[in-house]
């Protein structure tokens, strides 16, 4: 792996082999802003993380193995998680504007006119919004695990995992590595009640109103076994963004692109090669 000490601006990294992943900052917003690209590809592709994600705990096999002769894929970590810190995470009302106009912006600076977004439960609600606001960037959209509004029923579904001691080790393990066993709790919590704060809002909607201004081609993938987005929330999406499909993965759960990498890979491929 490359490190950004070894260079100053990205076409710097046109030598890099086919196979590596080159990794940086670069300040946007007020920020540095951490990610990771490869491959050579001309279709630029944008890796969207979940709640508290990074490239590093959550696109490992997308970062390896989508083809590198067609795409160039960048992974980021929105500000306040993984290596983008600091700034310490908060969570205002706006917090999925600001993450979606940070992935856009941090694009733009990488030197990318357009590109597509391949986003991630929270991820995929920023790839919504920033493809709402960027209607002339956006090629093409994969959206999974996401949703536009929460309901009672995801609130239960939030308070029931927001005390993490109770998750498996196995589960808490890559956060704590991330953020360390003391801040981890903090920040999920804080994230729980963040999310929580769309519920007070008209229908409960997070970018509700904005799915009739996305124009790019998307498509959405649902694990029929996702115990943290129920399917409404997938049909909701089909039914308001138009020409949308929906693809299900029947033995899918909420990290469908992890543990069926080859099969997610292959779907996300031909869909942004038709």
């Amino acid at each position: 792996k490359l490190h950004a000490r070894f260079f100053k601006h990205p076409l710097q990294r046109a030598a890099e082999t086919n196979s590596s992943v080159a990794s940086g900052r670069q300040p946007v917003n007020g920020v540095d802003l951490y990610y990771e690209q490869t491959g050579r590809g001309k279709h630029a592709v944008l890796l969207l993380p979940g709640a508290l994600g990074s490239t590093k705990t959550d696109f490992s096999p997308q970062l390896k193995s989508l083809n590198k002769e067609r795409f160039t894929v960048v992974g980021w970590d929105p500000r306040g998680y993984g290596q983008s810190r600091p700034p310490d995470r908060d969570f205002p009302p706006d917090f999925f504007e600001r993450d979606a106009k940070d992935a856009v912006d941090l694009m733009k600076a990488l030197g990318f006119g357009r590109f597509s977004l391949l986003g991630w439960s929270d991820g995929g609600i920023t790839a919504l919004v920033a493809a709402a606001r960027n209607p002339s960037l956006i090629n093409k959209m994969v959206v999974w695990g996401s949703n536009a509004f929460i309901s009672q029923h995801d609130c239960k579904l939030y308070d029931g995992v927001r005390d993490v001691s109770k998750w498996s080790a196995r589960m808490r393990q890559p956060m704590e590595e991330v953020y360390g066993a003391q801040v981890f709790p903090k920040l999920w919590e804080a994230w729980v009640d963040g999310i929580a704060q769309f519920a007070h809002r008209p229908e409960g909607s997070i970018c509700m109103e904005l799915l009739p201004l996305i124009s790019c081609p998307t498509l959405i993938i649902h694990g029929e076994k996702d115990p943290m987005v129920p399917s409404f929330h997938p049909q909701y999406l089909l039914k308001h963004i138009k020409g949308s499909r929906l693809h299900l993965m029947p033995e899918g759960k909420h990290n469908l692109h992890l543990r069926y990498a080859d099969e997610f890979n292959k779907l996300v491929e031909d869909f942004l090669e038709e």
